[in-house]
């Protein structure tokens, strides 16, 4: 079921975009992820997407507009509970990011695609390892056996 903009779009495809749309955003707004984490997986498995047109497609979502909503309840809500977001730091890592964004879409662009799709969920593996603390565990256990 491969969607390009070329292509004419059913209904059924419209609101499973919307409902892709909608569950990242959630997830967004909820912890802080959804472009990579949710909309690159979703545009490969539910719309055939190839693993550049998902990634691109997820950085043209992320574009100022979209995130904009979101960023400002998060903004007005943590400077209320006395934990502000701090504008020097978002300047400091936009600068970061937009360079490294340059410099990781064009290295994307040069890697294959099944290679690519490889290294993005090694990288997804890697952060829920390390975020379910799975590392700490494996290490203990390690310990127990050789110590």
């Amino acid at each position: 079921m491969q969607t390009k903009p070329t292509t004419v779009m059913t209904t059924q495809i419209i609101l499973l975009i919307i409902i892709i749309g909608l569950f990242a955003g959630i997830l967004s707004g909820l912890v802080g992820v959804g472009g990579g984490i949710i909309l690159v997986p979703a545009l490969v498995y539910f719309l055939s997407y190839s693993q550049h047109q998902a990634q691109g497609t997820s950085l043209g979502v992320l574009t100022f507009p979209v995130v904009i909503v979101a960023f400002l309840k998060y903004y007005y809500d943590t400077k209320k509970m006395g934990e502000p977001i701090d504008f020097k730091i978002i300047g400091l890592l936009a600068i970061g990011f937009v360079v490294g964004g340059f410099l990781g879409s064009s290295l994307a662009l040069k890697i294959d695609k099944e290679a690519l799709r490889k290294i993005f969920a090694v990288i997804l593996f890697y952060t829920a390892f390390q975020m379910l603390k799975w590392d700490v565990l494996i290490i203990r256990f390690f310990k127990k056996i050789f110590s």
